[in-house]
């Protein structure tokens, strides 16, 4: 964007921004085939800049009902971001709205036109004349350049509050966004900021964390600065996050670090994660530290706990070998569990779990070697083993062994995630505990 179109905006500011609210805009939105992700783009740029995102809208392409959001919008935060709805085709209402609302007629930008005009010509085409619309700029809005697209941004400063509209296609959004919170949204922010650490909690319930957890920060309320707490259940994890919103960063942090230090406590070696990482990665850093190998042997999660396992880079340090043996029989010929298992206790047993994992270690020549038999449904359960039902086995370091059935909320895809979550978090403990 350009310089000058930045200072006619930054020498406008009245007051700092502290709140925003998204609105994503497409009907493509609200179908199963397109997710928005644009919102979390801009909810973690804006949370650098201290600006607390109070709501978030997914809206239709549909004039009378994002008329009303955008209004409601305006009247309750200082910023309001679009995102979308600004394409050349009759469907793209955004800028439409926005100057219908703020009273501000649309005129076309001449500077605007001629670019688009030159983009198009650049690659042999010549322009369709629905891409004027693009051109089509509220009065005394601001365009911001699009590098990578024919529809420019546009940024509406009111003094008290502003309205910044951006494309939807998330590579010429992150760009533009990125030079505009630099050069125009952080000299408006104010000084406080945003700090957050995110703790991720494995082997207990939500309602478990919450009970141990909350005598402790229903007293950082009082605490200066004070902590907020957000507690929020994902498969197989529980996630912890505390935000502080200070001026003082180094103050926020140390209470930060506090923080993790007294849920530390409480919650002990359940806590897999305090800087963001995922279990795969907590895992990986372990193996990688102790100079251990790992080889899995995986019947009902289909290869998923390998998967994420090499998802890390550099995990070919650690990562021994995988087997996927979904048949008794490719149990057998392949990880060595005795026929007589199947009989005596069934495929899904903590006996064959065990017998899988002492297979992989043996065959991957590895330190620690994992199992995992279940049932994934929807069919195969029984009143005794009903669908969810799951196994798992770490075998090692040395010669310990751990072996546990889980019973998982049913719906296969979830059966194999939390299976996965589970084995891995198991692996985890298996390393913490072992001394040499």
């Amino acid at each position: 964007m350009g310089g000058a179109g930045v200072g006619r905006v930054t020498a406008a500011a009245a007051r700092g921004f502290a709140t925003a609210e998204i609105i994503a805009v497409g009907s493509e939105l609200l179908t199963p085939f397109k997710v928005d992700t644009n919102s979390l783009l801009v909810t973690s740029r804006l949370n650098e800049l201290g600006i607390q995102v109070l709501a978030k809208a997914v809206v239709g392409d549909d004039r009378s009902s994002l008329m009303a959001i955008f209004r409601q919008a305006l009247a309750r935060v200082d910023l309001v971001v679009m995102i979308g709805g600004l394409g050349p085709t009759a469907d793209d209402v955004t800028r439409d709205i926005v100057a219908e609302a703020l009273g501000r007629p649309l005129a076309i930008d001449m500077e605007i036109l001629q670019r688009i005009e030159r983009r198009f010509a650049a690659r042999g085409y010549r322009m369709p004349e629905i891409n004027r619309k693009q051109a089509m700029v509220p009065r005394g809005a601001t365009p911001i350049p699009n590098a990578h697209g024919t529809a420019p941004g546009l940024w509406i400063d009111k003094g008290d509050r502003g309205v910044l509209m951006l494309p939807g296609p998330p590579r010429e959004l992150e760009l533009m966004l990125a030079a505009f919170a630099r050069d125009v949204l952080a000299p408006r922010a104010g000084a406080e900021r945003l700090h957050r650490r995110v703790l991720r909690i494995a082997g207990r319930p939500e309602s478990h964390v919450d009970e141990l957890v909350q005598p402790i920060y229903a007293r950082w309320r009082d605490a200066d600065p004070p902590v907020e707490t957000t507690i929020l259940a994902a498969p197989g994890q529980i996630e912890l996050h505390l935000t502080v919103r200070s001026a003082d960063s180094a103050a926020a942090e140390a209470r930060l670090a506090r923080s993790i230090e007294e849920v530390s406590e409480a919650l002990g070696p359940d806590i897999f994660s305090t800087d963001g990482r995922a279990l795969e990665e907590v895992v990986g850093d372990l193996l990688r530290e102790r100079g251990l190998r790992i080889a899995v042997g995986e019947s009902c999660t289909g290869g998923l706990i390998t998967s994420r396992l090499t998802d890390v880079a550099g995990s070919s340090a650690y990562v021994q070998a995988a087997i996927v043996a979904y048949s008794n029989q490719a149990k057998v010929d392949l990880l060595e569990v005795p026929e007589a298992l199947f009989a005596e206790h069934g495929a899904v047993s903590e006996p064959v779990a065990r017998a899988m994992a002492e297979g992989a270690r043996a065959r991957g020549r590895a330190e620690i070697g994992v199992g995992v038999t279940g049932i994934a449904g929807p069919s195969g359960g029984t009143p005794e083993k009903p669908v969810g039902t799951v196994a798992i086995a770490v075998v090692g370091p040395g010669p310990a062994v751990r072996v546990r059935t889980f019973t998982f909320p049913p719906g296969r895809a979830m059966v194999k995630s939390q299976a996965a979550q589970a084995a891995l978090d198991q692996v985890r403990r298996a390393i913490l505990e072992h001394r040499e």
